[in-house]
């Protein structure tokens, strides 16, 4: 069975940092590009980044570029959301999300793509 499990997420102050991971179990991350998501109550499920199987592409939400950084290690089958200097606005609920492709260098931001997805990891952005 596929599941992803993320971690890392917790209370953190105003400027802050927290690194999510993303692993998996029942299968290789070779084939999978991933995307990391969030939702803050009330609001939308929001896409934030993704990272393409061989990790050369990645992208992100203009509200995230500069503070936050994606990143995985296929050895591990684990990929990384790197969260700096956050903000209040960043509470929300973290996912990371996965689908199989076999373009190696492409990711993609549209949620109906991702297949497989995490429980999700709370990230509280207060003083």
């Amino acid at each position: 069975q596929l599941q992803l499990v993320e971690s890392g997420g917790g209370l953190v102050q105003p400027g802050g940092s927290l690194n999510l991971s993303c692993t998996t179990s029942g299968f290789s991350l070779d084939n999978y590009a991933v995307g990391w998501f969030r939702q803050a109550p009330g609001q939308e499920r929001e896409w934030l980044s993704c990272i393409s199987t061989n990790a050369v592409s990645s992208k992100y939400v203009d509200s995230v570029k500069g503070r936050f950084t994606i990143s995985r290690d296929n050895a591990k089958n684990t990929v990384y959301l790197q969260m700096n200097s956050l903000k209040p606005e960043d509470t929300a609920i973290y996912y990371c999300s996965t689908y199989r492709t076999f373009v190696n260098d492409i990711c993609v931001s549209k949620d109906t793509r991702y297949n497989y997805w995490g429980q999700g990891t709370q990230v509280t952005v207060s003083s």
